[in-house]
């Protein structure tokens, strides 16, 4: 479809645009930024007077349902719930069942993206057969067959030795390790973070150690082996800053945080909330503040959703036999405009925390309106005001403790690839 998006204000932080212009669209690629090429007539026009014209938002975590846990949630409800919100890239991790740990598991994710026709599904295919952190997958054959990167997702390694190894033949390949710092010695069985509201609730608590001593046993294999690594999920100010420190120190890393770590803390599970209970844990507020500084002073470079849903019973058990995760994807744009509206970041900051840097931890072309690029893209209405109601997401996963919030800003229409697939 040729497609001309006249009057919103365009916000492209990778090509340091944020002007009231037009954007024209052809064959599923960005045309022109500004005037519309000689001769160019486009089949619809869209009057963005008033909205932000953004690229399509890339998510670095969210998981589907498909395949193994149709009865939380499948791709056509996930890849909705996605567009609804004007995420346009969707990263699956690993810890599908079975596990994305073979190129027929791929196959069927790109069979079921096409099948449905909403965002863009890419993976991070398994570092481990099996993700038991034993025998190494066949990265090579994962490469070609189109993951993004590799991972473990949170399950341990066997040994030092396996990862190494990993790290090592992932580096030979070129292949992006995404890694989730949490040592499962430390972790145990806690599913707080270890403060006064577990000592309080009397739970089993996850130290703040657990991610630090993670990170601090990773980096030095990173080093030597000279892979391209991925922070997922920091939680901790101290953390953040020795990922911070690594990356000044040379070392190819890079991180991300959860979007609900930036609102919610510890406190948010006083009265056994178990929409709170999140892995890794809702810290202290030290933490959540120290998070949202060092996103303006060079921490996490991307804010993802981390995007869990779950049936009504996952949630419904004592605080500690509840499943963790929230059903994230509806929330990424509202509470990273919120950041905006709180002062912790301009505009064109938070918009590439969702945008061209996890595009670029990626590897992709996405993100961004390039010219040539694909034309993903969403329309926000900035003044929209709405309440969350739960029950009302398009998700299957209702598990979202943003209930009640009242939001700013909401997605009214998303392209992927030149074609229209969300209008409110």
């Amino acid at each position: 479809m040729r497609l001309s998006i006249s009057g919103g204000r365009l916000i492209d932080p990778a090509n340091g645009i944020d002007a009231v212009t037009d954007l024209h669209l052809a064959d599923g690629r960005v045309l022109a930024v500004g005037a519309a090429p000689d001769g160019f007539q486009a089949e619809r026009r869209i009057d963005a007077r008033g909205l932000l014209v953004l690229p399509g938002l890339v998510d670095l975590a969210a998981r589907l349902g498909e395949p193994g846990h149709e009865h939380k949630a499948d791709i056509a409800s996930e890849t909705q719930a996605a567009v609804s919100a004007g995420i346009t890239t969707l990263c699956c991790p690993p810890d599908t069942q079975p596990p994305i740990d073979s190129a027929a598991v791929i196959e069927f994710l790109e069979q079921r993206q096409e099948a449905v026709g909403k965002a863009r599904i890419v993976v991070v295919a398994a570092i481990t057969q099996g993700l038991a952190g034993q025998q190494l997958s066949e990265m090579a054959s994962l490469r070609e067959a189109g993951c993004v990167g590799v991972g473990n997702a949170d399950r341990p390694f066997a040994s030092a030795a396996v990862l190494r190894h990993a790290l090592e033949y992932a580096a030979s390949l070129g292949l992006t390790v995404f890694l989730h710092p949490e040592h499962p010695e430390l972790a145990g069985n806690g599913c707080v973070h270890e403060g006064p509201v577990a000592t309080r609730l009397g739970l089993p608590a996850i130290p703040a150690a657990a991610e630090t001593a993670a990170i601090g046993f990773y980096l030095p294999l990173i080093e030597q082996s000279g892979v391209r690594a991925h922070f997922c999920h920091l939680s901790t100010a101290r953390g953040m800053n020795m990922v911070r420190r690594a990356r000044y120190d040379g070392l190819p890393v890079s991180s991300d945080v959860c979007a609900h770590q930036l609102f919610l803390t510890e406190l948010d599970v006083a009265d056994f909330n178990p929409l709170c209970h999140t892995r890794p844990p809702l810290r202290g507020q030290r933490d959540r503040d120290a998070l949202r500084q060092g996103l303006r002073e060079r921490g996490p470079e991307v804010i993802c959703s981390d995007h869990r849903p779950h049936e009504l019973d996952a949630k419904l058990a004592p605080f500690q036999s509840t499943e963790p995760g929230i059903s994230a994807l509806e929330t990424l744009l509202p509470l990273t405009l919120r950041l905006v509206e709180e002062g912790v970041l301009d505009l064109p900051a938070a918009v590439a925390k969702v945008t061209c840097n996890p595009a670029d931890v990626l590897g992709l072309p996405v993100g961004r309106l390039s010219l040539g690029a694909p034309a993903d893209l969403c329309l926000v209405d900035p003044r929209r005001e709405w309440i969350c109601d739960p029950q009302r997401l398009l998700s299957r996963g209702k598990n979202s403790p943003f209930g009640g919030w009242s939001f700013r800003g909401q997605a009214v229409l998303t392209v992927v690839g030149g074609e229209v697939v969300f209008e409110r």
